[in-house]
Formats: structure tokens, sequence, C-alpha cells
């Protein structure tokens, strides 16, 4: 097992094996990555280091397996490569490759759209890459332009592969079905929810790619989710004639909401807009074994696949959309009916001060409060004598982002009228807040973490 050297030395950075650690480059919900020089060769990594704790509450192992299974299959000059998994007691360390051009989102965001030529290579490498996947089983399931990062001469490296798949997550109908990826760049049939083809949702992806690196905007966006993903499913976007013909008809062809009449990657290849001054990006033949400490895996859930107790659900923005009808959000986080089984209201609060004040307004209302895996439940009067006083509600807290969750209470049995007073009671103390503003904000939070799936 590696050892983390936890001092700091004199002119030397934190030292891993045969790394040095040096700055942090990025910093996200499960870890840091930093930069790091092999000691040995002098040359330059970027390590990614994972928290075992925040994977297992978050519940995402088998996420951060699947990448690293994933980036053990690929050697490609347009896939940023894994060099080696390295591990300690409480953390995981992927050594990957130093791609120092940053994002495609910061170019585009800095300099607005790109001369179609320069577009074209960029979109030619991407398709590169993809299709070299793809003729692995590798399904990427999650490209924007964050996930593509420039390297020192230009070209595009596609990186962060927690949501791919391989043929072993297919169902029997041979389509994939867990619903994931990032709003803007959803294809319109994984909203379905009928099963999806990997390839096909891929290159919807890489059309929104295209479209942005062309025009400098998204082709389909609003600041509400529902109505986003109504665009989508009806492949609502305008193509500005500014741009030349055969880029219009490549747009157009691969944002077709229809994924059996979507072009394919080998049609876009042949396509005569894209072959002009395409040079092809050759796959690595060299065969070169990943070394990764098995201690690296051993970050498995001790609680037999049921929910840290205390640790509250994280739902992402597709399962926000699934707790409401129709894609209909506009009064997702309004005052429901409270003479409804269920209603919802948001709260800036933590979770732990959620539960904590919930409980303090029941007990003092006279009820009763059992508490089991993270959740409430509130009762009056006993289960088998129902009538005039009695009532049962269930209270849980979900997690949209670290600032914002949603309370969730359910009525079992009662009284609607001393439910009414329960909930107006729960939803007046604890500063609930329904305004329009907030669900915008809870969308946009849950846009952050639509990647945990």
């Amino acid at each position: 097992m590696v050892r983390e050297v936890e001092e700091e030395r004199e002119g030397k950075g934190m030292r891993l094996g045969k790394y040095e650690l040096g700055r942090i480059l990025g910093e996200g919900n499960f870890g840091k990555v930093k930069f790091a020089k092999n000691i040995e060769t002098g040359k330059p990594f970027a390590v990614k280091i994972l928290e075992k704790k925040k994977i297992l509450n978050l519940k995402i192992t088998d996420q951060i397996k699947r990448e690293i299974a994933t980036l053990k299959l690929l050697r490609h000059p347009n896939i940023v490569r894994l060099y080696e998994v390295l591990a300690s007691k409480t953390k995981i360390y992927m050594v990957l490759e130093y791609v120092h051009g940053g994002e495609l989102f910061d170019k585009i965001a800095s300099r607005g759209k790109l001369p179609e030529k320069e577009g074209r290579r960029l979109f030619q490498q991407l398709v590169d890459g993809v299709s070299y996947c793809h003729n692995r089983g590798v399904f990427h399931r999650d490209l924007k332009l964050e996930n593509i990062l420039i390297d020192g001469k230009g070209n595009i490296k596609v990186s962060d592969f927690g949501l791919s798949a391989l043929p072993q997550h297919f169902g029997s109908d041979g389509l994939l079905h867990t619903t994931c990826g990032s709003p803007n760049y959803v294809a319109p049939e994984i909203l379905a929810n009928r099963g999806y083809n990997g390839a096909t949702a891929d290159v919807w992806s890489c059309g929104v790619i295209l479209y942005v690196i062309l025009t400098g905007y998204l082709p389909f966006d609003d600041r509400n989710l529902a109505v986003l993903y109504q665009k989508i499913t009806r492949g609502d976007v305008q193509i500005p004639k500014w741009l030349s013909s055969g880029a219009q008809k490549m747009i157009k062809r691969i944002l077709d909401p229809n994924p059996v009449t979507r072009i394919t990657v080998s049609e876009i290849k042949a396509d005569q807009w894209f072959k002009q001054g395409y040079v092809q990006s050759s796959p690595d033949d060299e065969e070169e074994i990943v070394y990764i400490d098995e201690e690296a895996f051993s970050i498995n859930d001790e609680s037999n696949g049921e929910k840290i107790p205390g640790y509250p659900t994280l739902i992402n923005a597709f399962q926000l959309i699934g707790m409401s009808s129709y894609l209909d959000l506009s009064g997702f986080f309004e005052k429901e009916g409270v003479s409804e089984r269920k209603i919802r209201f948001t709260s800036n609060l933590s979770h732990t001060e959620l539960l904590e004040r919930i409980e303090d307004i029941v007990t003092g209302m006279g009820y009763s409060v059992q508490k089991k895996n993270g959740k409430l439940k509130v009762v009056q009067g006993q289960r088998d004598q129902r009538g005039p006083g009695s009532l049962s509600v269930a209270a849980e807290v979900f997690e949209i982002s670290p600032a914002l969750y949603v309370v969730e209470l359910r009525k079992t049995y009662g009284d609607s009228s001393i439910y009414r007073q329960l909930c107006n009671k729960l939803s007046n103390d604890l500063g609930a807040s329904r305004s329009q503003e907030l669900l915008n904000a809870a969308i946009l939070s849950a846009e952050t973490v639509s990647e945990v799936c």
C-alpha cells in the first residue's frame, strides 16, 4: 500500500511514492486534482485525489470503479490517459495525463465562438475519440464542454468517464436504461426513459458541442429545466444562417430528435464538410500495463446496500424532474394542497438541523417521533385505533446541493385537518420558501449533481 506523507518538506511538496504533489489544479465534490511530477523523470502528471469517506457517503463507489475500469481500456491521443491508481486507507489516487490547456468550456467562454475551420478540427478529434471508445464497447454518456480538455498543442482530450457504460451495463433488450448525463447535452431518447443506444446518445452530445463551438452558445437552454427538456424532446433548435451550408446540415442531422434517423459516426466521417482538412488520429499501439493498487477498491459499503443512517439522499436533476408529473415543475416547490397525502418544501437549513428542528416542533405539538435510517415518522394516537385525532406522517430530507434541501412530508393515515395544521406549522417555522426564484435555483443546483446517477 502507498501511504501519503502528511508533513510538508522544505522546498518540496507532499510525496506519493515516486510522485511529488504540487499545486491544486481543480476541486470537486469528491476530492481534488493536483499537479504532480515524477521525481525520477521529471514528467508532469495530474493526480485525482478521492476521499473514500465521501465516495461512500455519496454512494458512488460503482461510478469510481467504472471510471478506472474504463480508462484502463483506452489508449488514444484524444482521450486522457490513466497511468496508475494508488491508495491509502482514506484516499484513492488516480495518476492521469496532465493536460495544461484547461477545459474547452473556458476556451469558448473567453473567446466566444471559434472560426469554422478551427471548430471543425476540434470536432474531428472529438469524433475520432468517441468513435474509438464505441469500437471498444465504451459509451461516455456525459460528453460536454467541461469534460473536453485542450492540451498545449491545441488538441482535445476527452475526460471524465465516471458515467461511461460498458457491454455488461446493457439490459436484456440490448439498450441502456440509466438516466444520466448533463441536462443541456442529454439526448431526447434518454429523457423518454424507454431505453437508448449509447452510441446515438453520444452522437447527440457531440452535436451540442459542435453547435457551441461554432456559435458560442447552447442550442437548447432554459432556466426552467422542464421547459429545457421539452425543447430537447422536440429538437427545437435554431441554426444560424451565417454558418456554412455544410455546418448547418451537419448540426441538423446530428440534432435529430429521432435516434433511428439521426446520423451515425460512420456517416459523420463520410460527410464532405467533416472531411475538409481531416487528419485521422491514430490510436496508440503500445500496450501499457496500468498498475492498480488493490487497496483502491477497498471502499465497499458495509451497510449491505442500505442507505448510510443520518446521511441525506442526494437527488440529481433527472430525479428532481421525476418527482413531479409530466415534466411540470411549475408547482413543485409551491405549497401543495395539504389535504393531499404528500407535500414538499425547500429549506436552506442543513440536513441535521432540519431533522432536529422537525423533531423539536412535532414533539412540542404532542406527537411522538420514531427515527430510522435518517428518516422520521411522526405519530399521534395508536395505529390500531385510527380515528379523530390520529395521524401518521413520514418526513424525509433530500439534498439538491450542499446549501439546498427538499423536505417531503407523506401522510400514511389520519385526520386531514390535523395534517394541515402540522404541515403549516413545519413549513412556517422552518422558514420554507416556495418562490419561483428558489425553484430555478433548485433546478440549477440539481444540474450540478446530475452526474451522480
